[in-house]
């Protein structure tokens, strides 16, 4: 078995070394990795500008781009290989309802997603990296317990999250289909920690005002304020098992249509239409 591992915080971050020394001996494992802190950074892709992967003393290979362009150029011919999983993390900080349409650490793991590779992000639920090994003891338990799945999947047999035991598969089959998961681990002593929690997100307020600053030029400068308050942290969510003890399993998806929707707005593109054939 082969792991791919990435983070948005860069090779050198604590997150992503204590999760490269927590999954070795259960797979051959690489990273690929920012140079540098992309938080933020989304599923982001440099195109119009070169891209550089450099070797660290560790072993570590970094790029100077984004943490979806360090997956990307790693599937698409830096490894030589076709790895069985896409592993991101540690992060420094949650990645929880909201944040996950921005996250860089969830990027990385949905571009091996994209890639139809299994794929894992994990996050601690406060910045510091305080109590980093529970989160590393965390995410070597669940891609222990992950990895006869990715053997069997390929084999057509049920579905590999059976493999775990107890995870609900809502009648269907997805043992051909790849799986994304979002993991937020409490930053508490490994005692402390509860179990895990299956959850879905939660929401968060609006984003804290902008902050501005005066440059030494007299031009001014704005910087994207703090996140908000959770908004939406009832039982079931995210946000509410994460604060009870639990680390959190969060299966995503990458499909945006509102479904629901489409009925609603297929009579206004037909009257458009009319229109559009009236004005030609």
């Amino acid at each position: 078995m082969k792991i791919l591992i990435c983070n948005d915080d860069g090779y050198q971050a604590p997150g992503i070394v204590a999760l490269y020394e927590a999954l070795q001996g259960l797979a051959e494992v690489e990273v690929v990795a920012p140079e540098h802190n992309n938080s933020a950074k989304s599923n982001a892709l440099t195109l119009h500008s070169p891209l550089y992967v450099h070797q660290a003393a560790n072993g570590f290979r970094y790029v100077n781009g984004t943490p979806a362009d360090c997956v990307h150029i790693a599937l698409t011919g830096l490894l030589g290989y076709r790895p069985d999983l896409v592993v991101s993390g540690i992060n420094n900080g949650a990645n929880m309802g909201d944040d996950t349409i921005y996250s860089g650490t969830v990027g990385a793991a949905m571009e091996g997603y994209l890639f139809g590779i299994p794929a894992l992000a994990f996050s601690q639920t406060e910045k510091g990296w305080r109590h980093l090994d529970t989160a590393a003891a965390a995410a070597r338990e669940l891609v222990q317990q992950l990895l006869p799945s990715l053997g069997v999947a390929h084999a057509g047999v049920p579905d590999p999250t059976q493999v775990m035991g107890g995870i609900p598969t809502a009648g269907a089959d997805h043992s051909a289909a790849p799986w994304l998961l979002n993991v937020n681990v409490p930053n508490v002593p490994l005692g402390e920690l509860r179990g895990f929690k299956v959850a879905r997100l939660g929401r968060r307020h609006a984003a804290e005002a902008v902050i501005t600053q005066v440059s030494p030029r007299g031009e001014t400068m704005y910087w994207i304020g703090g996140a908000g308050p959770a908004r939406e942290d009832g039982e079931g969510t995210d946000f509410h098992a994460t604060a009870q003890g639990y680390a959190t399993i969060t299966p995503l998806q990458v499909d945006l249509t509102h479904h629901a929707l489409l009925p609603y707005w297929a009579p206004a593109a037909s009257q458009l239409s009319k229109t559009l054939r009236a004005l030609a």
